[in-house]
């Protein structure tokens, strides 16, 4: 392992925490979704980012190596203590938001995890070979809705707008 030890831990919080923010936040839209198929599709994007989180807050804990589990990693700091992307955690607004904000988090995080799976840390590169994948079709999914309510009435189109304007910055 080239990183330091403290870097590395940093970086893996900083993924781990995009993760787990992602996941309560699609997690708040299980019943709520537009249709059930959804409903049920969103839950799965949630466990995806729930399970990558998981993966990493483990790994982190290893590194650093002061007897943090996963659970302590995640539950027992306070939210200044958190170090995501602060577009993970942007409300969810109305469908064509939440999707805005996914596509953007799903395009950053495919070439990310491609990348780390030639990693020089072998753990870091077996997390993403798993994460690849489901973000390869969380990716797919986010975009085919963009498209879909872009491409749709001209309300779906308008809020799916001013949800990638809002997302944007």
């Amino acid at each position: 392992m080239n990183t330091p030890a403290p870097a590395l831990f940093t970086y893996l919080l900083r993924l781990a925490d995009d993760n787990m923010v992602l996941a309560q936040r699609l997690g708040e839209l299980v019943s709520w979704m537009p249709e059930l198929e959804e409903d049920i599709a969103v839950a799965n994007l949630s466990l995806d980012h729930l399970g990558q989180a998981s993966s990493l807050y483990r790994y982190a804990g290893e590194v650093e190596g002061a007897g943090r589990n996963e659970d302590a990693l995640a539950m027992t700091r306070d939210e200044r203590q958190y170090v995501n992307a602060v577009l993970v955690e942007q409300p969810n607004g109305d469908f064509g938001q939440t999707m805005a904000r996914q596509l953007f988090v799903d395009a950053y995080q495919v070439p990310l995890y491609d990348a780390l799976t030639s990693s020089a840390d072998d753990t870091v590169a077996g997390i993403a070979q798993k994460a690849v994948k489901e973000s390869r079709y969380h990716l797919q999914h986010s975009r085919a809705w963009v498209v879909r309510l872009g491409d749709g009435t001209d309300e779906s189109h308008d809020r799916m707008q001013a949800g990638i304007d809002a997302m944007w910055p």
